[in-house]
């Protein structure tokens, strides 16, 4: 568990998610699929039960290449991040990241602690030798901050992503650890 100070003043706690966190990651999830078009998920569309939640959640940490990292203040999530890893011999060494965090939360250093924290953790699992990750084309501000951490623009999927009324491309970058 590590804290770390906002630009608003806030600090916020870093720490791995539990299985015992499964309501309440349910519950973010839900909420933040509202704030944003850039998630694959709107509102109330991350339909998992607690059970489901729970038992990925202790599968998740029991892999040495994949791991889910919380945001927290005053104990309500305000951030979640991942990277998860396939478990085949041959793809394990990739990982693909995942982040988001509260609406009210954004622009304030958050993304880029929690990436860093994921950046740090793959390079000492001596598993992890790439960071994937998609995002929507015209998600410019996280396109930076990826970019500013070192990842590459790798490819771009076209009409990957449909929403209200319009299609959008989906950029893929990489980072590579070594």
């Amino acid at each position: 568990m590590k804290t770390y100070k906002l630009k608003n003043n806030r600090d916020v706690v870093i720490r791995e998610a539990l299985k015992s966190d499964a309501k309440d990651v349910i519950d973010f999830y839900n909420v933040v699929g509202g704030e944003t078009d850039f998630l694959s998920f709107g509102k109330n569309e991350f339909n998992v039960t607690v059970e489901f939640e729970e038992n990925y959640l202790f599968n998740i940490s029991n892999e040495e290449n994949s791991i889910l990292i919380l945001a927290l203040i005053d104990d309500l999530i305000i951030g979640a991040a991942s990277i998860n890893s396939p478990q085949k011999r041959r793809l394990k060494h990739v990982g693909t990241l995942g982040i988001v965090i509260r609406q009210e939360y954004c622009k304030l250093g958050l993304g880029k602690i929690l990436i860093n924290e994921l950046i740090n953790w793959a390079k000492s699992n001596n598993i992890t030798k790439k960071i994937s990750l998609i995002t929507r084309c015209d998600n410019e501000f996280a396109i930076e901050l990826y970019k500013n951490l070192g990842f590459e623009i790798e490819g771009v999927l076209k009409k990957e992503n449909y929403e209200k009324g319009k299609y959008y491309d989906t950029i893929t970058m990489g980072l590579l650890l070594d």
